[in-house]
C-alpha cells in the first residue's frame, strides 16, 4: 500500500486525500490550521460557489492554456458534479453558478471531511511543515514534533492570498527546494488603486459599467457588471475579473489604465445621439439638472468637471465640443491605475509553480518522480464564478489518484 503525504488541507488537498484513499493509498494530510478547509468555508460569501456550467477556457488564466484544458478534459464539470453527488451534495443552479443546495460552504467541507474519515485518511491538524527532503525511502516532511514519510508527496499548500485563512506561500518554498521554477505570485481577483484625487468624493457609489483594462494602449481584459467606487479606487466583480492583468502589467513597469463606460446599456455609436436627444429635451435645464436621474449626484459633479462644464450652465447652450466632452466623460471615464491591493485583500494569486514542469494528465512533476501539485500552488487562476474551486477539484483529483499509483 502506497503512503501518500499531502501538504495542505484546503479544497484541493481534501479532494486529493479522498481520491488517493479511494484508490487504495494510505493517506496523511498535514494541515497547519486547527481545521481543514478554512478558506473553503469563506468562498461564495460562505455559500461555496462549487463550480460553473460555463467551462470556457478563457475563464481560466495561466501561462499554459493547453495545460489547463488537458486537465479539465481528464476531470471536468460532469465528473465534479458526480463526485459531490456521491457525497450527498445536491446542486443549486443560479444562472450557471453552482452551489450546494444548503447554500452553506460548511456542507461541502463536512462531506469531504466525512468521506476522508470513512476512507481512514489521517488528518494532522495544527501541523506546520518546516522542511521537506527527498530521501532513499521517499519524501520526508519535518514538523516541530514529528517527521512524516511518504512514497508520494502532493503539495497542495495554497498561495499567498487571504493569509488570514493560513495561506502563507510556504508551498512555493517547498517547490523551489525540490527543483521547480515558480512564476512570481501576484494578487488576483483584487481591488485596483488610483491616485486620482476625485475618488474620495466618489466613495460608496455603485454603478453598472463596462470595464476595459489597458496597458500602454493595448486592451488586456474587459468585463461588465456593478463597479464599486472606493476612496482609493475601484472594486466589484468586473474589476476583480480584470485585475490580475493590471497587477502583472504594473509589476512589469508598464502603465495601466481602466476605461469605464458608465452607460453600458447603449450600443456602440449610440451615445452621441442619446445625449443630443437628452439635451434637446432638457434644453432649459442646467447641466447639473440634466444629469439627475442618470447618475448619482457626486458622479454627475465629477463628470461635468471632467468635461469642463459648469453645473449651472444651461444645457441648451452646450457647444458640440462640450457635448462630445460629456459623451467621452461618461463612456470613457479614464482611471490611471497605480497599484492593486495586496495579498491580504486578494481572493487568489496569479503565478505559481511553472506548469511546463508538470504533467497535465497526472499533476506529477516532470522533474521529481512521485511529486505532485494541486490547487492554487500551480500557475493557474480562474475568474470569479466557481472556477478556482473547479481547478482545485480537477487538480486535486488527478494528483490524488495518480499519487496512489492509479
Amino acid at each position: 500500500m502506497r503512503q501518500v503525504l499531502i501538504i495542505g488541507g484546503g479544497a484541493s488537498g481534501l479532494m486529493a486525500a479522498v481520491s488517493a484513499a479511494r484508490a487504495g493509498a494510505k493517506v496523511t494530510v498535514l494541515e497547519q490550521n486547527k481545521q481543514a478547509g478554512k478558506k473553503l468555508l469563506a468562498t461564495g460569501n460562505g455559500r461555496c460557489n462549487l463550480t460553473n456550467r460555463d467551462q470556457t477556457l478563457s475563464c481560466y488564466r495561466g501561462s499554459s492554456p493547453e495545460f489547463i484544458q488537458t486537465a479539465l478534459d481528464a476531470f471536468g464539470l460532469s465528473q465534479t458534479l458526480e463526485f459531490f453527488y456521491s457525497l450527498g451534495i445536491v446542486i443549486r443552479d443560479r444562472d450557471g453558478y453552482l452551489y450546494p443546495y444548503s447554500d452553506q460552504a460548511s456542507s461541502v467541507v463536512e462531506v469531504l471531511r466525512m468521506e476522508a474519515e470513512r476512507q481512514r485518511v489521517k488528518l494532522a491538524l495544527n501541523t506546520r511543515v518546516q522542511k521537506i527532503r527527498l530521501e532513499k525511502e521517499g519524501f520526508l516532511a519535518e514538523t516541530p514534533g514529528w517527521s512524516y514519510v511518504g512514497d508520494a508527496l502532493i503539495l497542495a499548500a495554497g498561495s499567498c492570498a487571504a493569509p488570514e485563512t493560513g495561506s502563507d506561500g510556504s508551498g512555493y518554498s517547498f517547490a523551489r527546494a525540490l527543483g521547480h521554477k515558480v512564476i512570481e505570485p501576484l494578487p488576483a481577483l483584487v481591488q485596483l488603486r488610483t491616485k486620482d484625487p476625485a475618488f474620495p468624493k466618489l466613495k460608496g457609489i455603485r454603478m453598472e459599467a463596462d470595464v476595459a483594462l489597458y496597458s500602454e494602449g493595448t486592451l488586456l481584459a474587459r468585463d461588465q457588471g456593478e463597479v464599486q467606487f472606493t476612496e482609493y479606487g475601484l472594486s466589484g466583480i468586473p474589476v476583480f475579473q480584470v485585475s490580475r492583468y493590471g497587477v502583472r502589467a504594473l509589476r512589469q513597469g508598464k502603465k495601466v489604465q481602466v476605461l469605464l463606460n458608465l452607460l453600458p446599456f447603449l450600443k456602440e455609436g449610440e451615445a452621441d445621439a442619446f445625449w443630443q436627444e437628452r439635451i434637446l429635451a432638457g434644453a432649459c435645464k442646467s447641466a447639473g439638472q440634466l444629469l439627475v436621474g442618470l447618475f448619482p449626484r457626486k458622479m454627475a459633479d465629477c463628470l461635468l468637471k471632467r468635461a469642463k462644464i459648469s453645473a449651472d450652465q444651461t444645457a441648451g447652450t452646450f457647444t458640440d465640443r462640450e457635448r462630445k466632452a460629456l459623451v467621452s466623460a461618461c463612456t470613457a471615464f479614464e482611471v490611471e491605475i497605480s497599484a492593486g491591493n495586496g495579498f491580504d485583500r486578494a481572493q487568489v494569486c496569479s503565478g505559481g509553480v511553472d506548469t511546463r514542469e508538470v504533467n497535465p494528465k497526472t499533476m506529477e512533476s516532470r522533474k521529481v518522480q512521485n511529486l505532485y501539485f494541486a490547487g492554487e500552488l500551480l500557475d493557474v487562476d480562474g475568474a470569479c464564478g466557481g472556477y478556482n474551486l473547479q481547478w482545485a477539484w480537477t487538480s486535486g483529483r488527478l494528483a490524488g489518484i495518480h499519487a496512489a499509483g492509479n
